[in-house]
């Protein structure tokens, strides 16, 4: 600040001790009202010297020491502003910067991606040529399967007009599927593992174990989806509709139950196969792994079997869910039940007292609790699978 008002002394050619005394006066005051700091500023002022006073050739040095005075605050003011105002653009840089960085990154993976899709391909394909026979005999099972599946339920949902010529087509092309299975690949011994065997592999990797477990699952949904076809072709004056779904119910749940049980030894001689090295490490380790996979079975099993305990008390105790109801009962709901629209064939009557056809109140609790009408709970468990429907999991472990 001194330098930039230098320009104040005396200008050349004067002399005097006015002119020296002014001189000193504009300098001493500011150099007192200098800014003490970076962003601050501070202003003293003083009064003005009696000599300064006197002199009125110092009234020109004053005011051009207050104009330098208010140039220097004004400097020191605007340089303070801008560095406030620097503050908010330099953090909304930094998050401008923080989210290009994130979107090159996106833009550098996807670039990557799209790079390397066709080695991704060439590597899918070769996969894909390697495994075809396990995959297109998997998308031939699970088709076989959905197809049955679905054909059961709607023979089931007919009752009595089912198609007996439909049930013994997919009887036979259940059996059929099973045989064809087993005969195409008979040098691997398959079926042994329907009877807890080990079955004959050049080699016991894991995608042969999945092979193994995978097939045997499906055929035994087969087998007892095959069952159930049998069931349907009994005529009804040998087994009742209501009795019928009572052994649908029984057969998924001893299929589910079963297939728990098959793939144990499968899966027990892969794990424990970590011995055959010679190595203690890998003996022992394969030893810990066995044993840990018997104990999630043995969890597993059980909680299977106290459902299949529920099951066969449902099955022998036989629960009803009303009384028969009388003509004159069925006189005062206009002789029609308000499921099938129809007249009632062997109406029952409810706690709720609404009435309806014995078979159609036991097709609606087979997958409800409650009456179609008041919605009050009449059941107090839903029986699963009396439709005869099949579990579509996969029972791999």
């Amino acid at each position: 600040m001194q330098a930039s008002c230098s320009h104040l002394h005396s200008p050349p050619g004067t002399v005097g001790s006015e002119d020296a005394s002014a001189s000193l006066c504009a300098h001493t005051r500011l150099t007192e009202g200098s800014c003490l700091h970076s962003g601050d500023v501070h202003i003293q002022i003083n009064s003005i010297p009696k000599e300064c006073a006197e002199n009125p050739s110092s009234k020109n040095v004053r005011s051009g020491v207050h104009s330098c005075t208010r140039g220097c605050i004004h400097n020191c003011l605007r340089s303070h502003s801008h560095s406030e105002a620097r503050q908010p653009e330099d953090t909304g840089t930094e998050s401008g910067e923080h989210g290009s960085s994130s979107f090159s990154e996106f833009c550098y993976l996807f670039k990557w991606l799209q790079k390397s899709l066709p080695y991704i391909l060439i590597l899918g394909v070769k996969l894909v040529m390697q495994h075809i026979t396990g995959i297109s005999l998997g998308i031939g099972l699970l088709t076989t399967f959905m197809y049955a599946n679905k054909s059961i339920v709607n023979q089931v949902f007919l009752r009595e007009r089912c198609s007996k010529i439909q049930c013994a087509w997919l009887l036979v092309f259940l059996a059929g599927s099973s045989v064809l299975l087993y005969y195409a690949f008979h040098s691997q011994s398959l079926y042994y593992s329907l009877v807890f065997l080990n079955p004959t592999l050049d080699n016991s990797n894991f995608w042969a174990i999945l092979w193994i477990v995978g097939i045997t699952d499906f055929i035994l949904k087969f087998f007892f989806m095959g069952l159930k076809c049998l069931v349907l072709l009994v005529p009804p004056f040998l087994m009742p509709f209501k009795s019928k779904g009572y052994w649908y119910m029984l057969l998924e749940e001893l299929c589910q139950y079963y297939r728990t049980f098959v793939p144990i030894p499968v899966w027990f001689r892969y794990l424990i196969s970590y011995g055959k090295f010679g190595n203690v490490t890998g003996w022992s380790l394969g030893i810990l792994l066995a044993l840990f996979y018997l104990i999630l079975k043995l969890l597993d099993l059980l909680g299977h079997l106290r459902t299949f305990r529920q099951v066969l008390q449902i099955f022998f105790t036989r629960p009803s869910y009303g009384v028969p109801a009388s003509k004159r009962q069925c006189s005062d709901v206009y002789d029609i039940c308000s499921i099938c629209q129809a007249e009632f064939q062997k109406p029952i009557l409810l706690i709720c007292q609404h009435i309806f056809c014995e078979e159609c109140i036991t097709l609606w609790f087979n997958r409800e609790k409650t009456c179609p009408l008041c919605r009050i709970v009449i059941s107090d468990h839903i029986n699963k699978w009396k439709d005869g429907a099949t579990s579509s999991h996969l029972q791999i472990y």
